[in-house]
This record gives structure tokens, sequence and C-alpha cells, in this order.
């Protein structure tokens, strides 16, 4: 496997993502096209109201297999530059936990290498994520808890 670039940028953080610096990052004359993707802690989950997300890893593995996706990236597509950041700890509504950037001289690749470094750190990566409702929390991929139970009406 190719040895990813010096200038590529991997990190599990525990503040804010700053988007725009992680753009600048990646940003190069050469370049025609910047692709990211910002993924961020959304108010309902399997329709139920998310109070918050904890996200947890196993720190050391998940920084490997992060520079492992960008390895096949630069394999695989033509791109210059990548940034891949996530976050760990408490998010709240609307706060980023994933971010990733990827330059490339034409868009098809941008495009079709961020897709890839997405879907691909959500299968490979080990973080883990539990979301905080109401009544409970459950990790992601595990069993939603049961629904509160509905109110009967007075008749």
């Amino acid at each position: 496997m190719p040895s990813t670039p010096d200038n590529d940028l991997y990190e599990l953080v525990r503040t804010a993502i700053d988007s725009a610096a992680l753009v600048e990052h990646v940003r190069a004359e050469q370049d025609g096209a910047i692709v990211t993707f910002d993924g961020f802690v959304r108010n309902e989950s399997h329709g139920r109201a998310t109070k918050h997300l904890e996200y947890e890893a196993y720190e050391p593995m998940a920084l490997a297999k992060m520079r492992e996706i960008g390895a096949q990236l630069h394999e695989d597509f033509a791109i210059h530059r990548l940034a891949m950041v996530h976050r760990l700890g408490r998010l709240e509504i609307g706060e980023t936990s994933v971010f990733i950037a990827v330059s490339a001289p034409h868009r098809g690749a941008a495009f079709d290498a961020c897709r890839f470094a997405i879907d691909t750190l959500k299968r490979t990566v080990p973080i883990w994520k539990k979301e905080y409702f109401q009544d409970g929390a459950v990790w992601a991929e595990g069993e939603v808890p049961p629904a509160a139970p509905e109110a009967k009406s007075a008749s």
C-alpha cells in the first residue's frame, strides 16, 4: 500500500471541529475541487427525540484505520489532500461529529473519494456512538430502547 502524503490530516478531537480550517488545510493551487462531508448530530433517531450523543473510540486503532483509509484513497482516486477528523465525547444537537475534506484536480475524484472515505470510516474505524433519549440510551448499532408508553386520554 502506498504511503499517505505528509500533508494529510487525521485527528480524534474532544473539542468543536473547525471545518473552515480543514478546508483551508486541503486547498492547493493545483486543485480544482474540494468536496466535504459534515456529519452532525440530528435531533431524532428511529422516530425518537435525541437529547445528545456520546462517542468513544479505541484511539490508536481508530487513527491507524483512518490513515489506512487515506492511503487507499490516494491509491484508488486521483486526489491531492485529505483531512479526516472525528470528535469524541459528548455532542449536542447540531454539533459536527465527523468532518472529511478531500481536494483533487477534478471534482469527480473528490466526490468519489469523499463518499468512499465516510462509508469506509463508518464501517471499519472503531468509533462507537451512544444515543441518549428522554427514557434511556442505546449504542447506535444496538437495540433501540422501547418507546415511552403513550398517555391514555381521559374519556
